[in-house]
């Protein structure tokens, strides 16, 4: 069989049998030896004495497995259990007899009829971590009475909000009494599944991981190699947790450096995943090292007391991303490289079923497993990917990277660069030709039909005629002026509209009490937004001029909040009755409030027969605008 076709063969039945594996794993359960007796009832109460308190009020009793968080709440200390036995037939001095704890998390004292037969380390800050440790301890035969032996465990621990995951809560599994050589069977089982198994596949999965990352030094462009070597150096490194149990530091420590150390390698999963495909975004790199600075943020806001409920809604935040990250990656295989897109989609499937129990265990939606799935089979499944990205590495000339998929990759987006520039470029030149035009338009405006306008204003015998060219003569520069495209200062345009305005009115006998904001504005107007309001306030003017019979009227002119108003307010008739509520049919209201609405803005008009007639405009103008109110 060629090189390259036996690579192929292995690399693909490597997962599936892998898989098979862990389903077989997930599934064992040891047998339970004949003779033992299990104790899943305690008296239970929460007291940092020495010893159980007698006579307590609190003691109550409690079903084992007993977890804190059910019982004893936003308990952090110690909690006394005591239950009673007998031995199962008669023993001996030389007889020994065996306590089998499954989990007692953090810290395990024991005291057989008032002595002291077992200690689980320090009683203060740092408490040794004892939580995935199992625990066999000797009950010498000439200790045990015939009957009614009292057992008293003093479990430390922590509260479920002290800690970032549900399985470092305080808690106290069901108790197993019966011979020694009976249960220490089990209890080496259950330290290989829980501790020994951990550590080897985390330590395997570091060597990958290293690996990895010399071959990403070596052959700097392959950068998947690097995301994974160091997503899975990360992820060893925080199995640590798990069998660690001397860490000299206190549990708001520790968890705080744990829950610190979830981003980044998170983070590095995703990029490995994107990378892998031939995907880089700026935008999502950014977003991972934003989620760097705010989850510790987070916990530090959020207090030690308060951990578990944070890090509740980030893992959430994670597991989504991660998800996400998943998916795109699949898509991206399915439509570019259909050959890797089954093996991948068998491990990030694993991935996220694992994922997802995990999610659901800390959301107390499943109960504690009797041993570890996330710290096992994660690193199992990223150990079988891994050792298929190496045969793939392998088959390859140089270990070089799939340059086909690299080169499609960087066709594609030189391609959609291209695209976005060619699309920038047509819109300018558009852009340009339009303005040309209306250039070119303004320009045949102004020196033909404003030539002959003005004529006729100066030679016309009619004053009449000679008006109304005049009037043509302002509308036609005005339309030229937008034609040109050139702005207009906001204070400029008000020193316009105000002589004009003035003019008008006081050529039509009405007083006027125009007032405009005291101070400069650097603030522009767009060529149309000028000569749309121009037209407003002539089509205002007129109206009061030919229909109001006004006397006085007062304009006010303002700048807040980025939005520039004008009021305009007469002393006249008002709307007539026949138009009440129909103010958009007459007076010109429709074409004044149309072209508002063009520039972004408003204009609303406010009448009464006998009380006069208020125009309300306002237009939103840009970010940096000095703040003026009404006067």
């Amino acid at each position: 069989m060629p090189r390259a076709a036996f690579v192929r063969t292995v690399s693909r039945l490597a997962l599936p049998a892998l898989l098979a594996l862990l389903a077989w794993m997930a599934a064992a359960a040891p047998a339970q030896p004949a003779g033992v007796q299990v104790i899943a009832e305690a008296l239970a109460v929460a007291s940092n004495d020495e010893r159980f308190p007698e006579g307590d009020p609190s003691a109550a009793s409690v079903a084992l497995p007993d977890e804190w968080d059910e019982n004893h709440p936003h308990h952090d200390g110690s909690v006394w259990y005591r239950v009673q036995f007998d031995p199962v037939g008669a023993l001996d001095r030389n007889d020994l007899l065996g306590l089998y704890v499954q989990r007692a998390c953090s810290a395990l004292d024991v005291h057989l009829n008032g002595r002291r037969i077992h200690s689980g380390g320090r009683a203060g800050e740092p408490l040794a971590r004892d939580c995935a440790y199992p625990q066999l301890i000797a009950i010498p035969g000439g200790l045990v009475l015939s009957r009614g032996n009292v057992l008293d465990l003093q479990v430390r621990g922590h509260a479920l909000g002290s800690v970032a995951s549900r399985d470092r809560a305080g808690g106290l599994a069901a108790l197993h009494i019966g011979a020694y050589d009976d249960l220490s069977g089990r209890f080496a089982d259950a330290v290989f599944w829980n501790v020994s198994l951990v550590k080897i596949v985390n330590l395997a999965l570091a060597t990958l991981g290293a690996v990895m990352v010399l071959l990403a030094w070596v052959n700097r462009r392959d950068a998947p190699l690097g995301y994974y070597g160091l997503m899975a150096l990360g992820l060893a490194l925080l199995s640590a947790r798990h069998w660690w149990r001397g860490v000299p530091l206190d549990n708001a420590t520790v968890e705080f450096l744990v829950c610190l150390s979830f981003t980044p390698v998170l983070g590095l999963g995703v990029q490995f995943l994107l990378s892998y495909a031939g995907v880089r975004s700026r935008m999502i790199e950014a977003a991972l090292l934003a989620q760097c600075v705010l989850l510790p943020t987070s916990l530090l806001l959020a207090g030690p007391s308060r951990l578990f409920a944070v890090t509740s809604g980030w893992y959430v935040v994670l597991a989504l991303e991660t998800l996400g990250a998943m998916l795109l990656h699949l898509r991206i295989s399915w439509r570019d490289r259909r050959r890797d897109f089954w093996p991948m989609a068998a491990a990030l499937a694993a991935t996220a079923a694992v994922m997802l129990h995990e999610l659901a265990v800390q959301r107390d939606w499943l109960p504690l497993p009797d041993s570890p799935r996330m710290q096992v089979l994660l690193p199992l499944i990223l150990l079988a990917f891994g050792a298929r990205l190496l045969l793939q590495r392998a088959a390859a000339p140089a270990a070089a990277p799939d340059l086909r998929y690299l080169v499609d990759a960087r066709v594609r987006e030189v391609s959609a660069e291209i695209e976005r520039n060619f699309a920038e470029q047509a819109e300018a030149r558009i852009e340009q030709v339009t303005q040309k035009e209306r250039k070119r338009i303004a320009a045949d405006l102004h020196d033909d039909l404003g030539a002959k306008l003005l004529t006729i204003v100066h030679t016309s015998e009619s004053e009449r005629i000679s008006t109304l060219a005049r009037d043509a003569l302002e509308e036609m520069r005005l339309s030229v002026r937008g034609l040109t495209g050139k702005p207009t200062r906001l204070t400029d345009a008000l020193a316009d509209w105000r002589a004009e305005t003035v003019m008008r009115l006081g050529q039509a006998n009405v007083e006027i009490d125009w007032r405009s904001p005291a101070e400069d504005s650097d603030q522009v107007l767009a060529a149309r937004v000028y000569v749309q309001t121009t037209r407003i306030l002539r089509e205002s003017v007129n109206n009061i001029i030919k229909h109001s019979g006004a006397s006085h009227v007062k304009v006010r002119c303002a700048i807040l909040d980025n939005q520039f108003g004008i009021n305009i307010q007469d002393n006249g008739k008002g709307i007539p009755m026949e138009l009440d509520g129909k103010l958009d049919r007459g007076h010109g209201m429709t074409s004044m409030k149309q072209r508002a609405k063009q520039m972004q803005g408003q204009c609303l008009v406010e009448s009464g027969p006998g009380y006069g007639t208020v125009i309300r405009l306002t237009l939103p103008l840009g970010p940096e605008t000095p703040a003026s109110g009404m006067r």
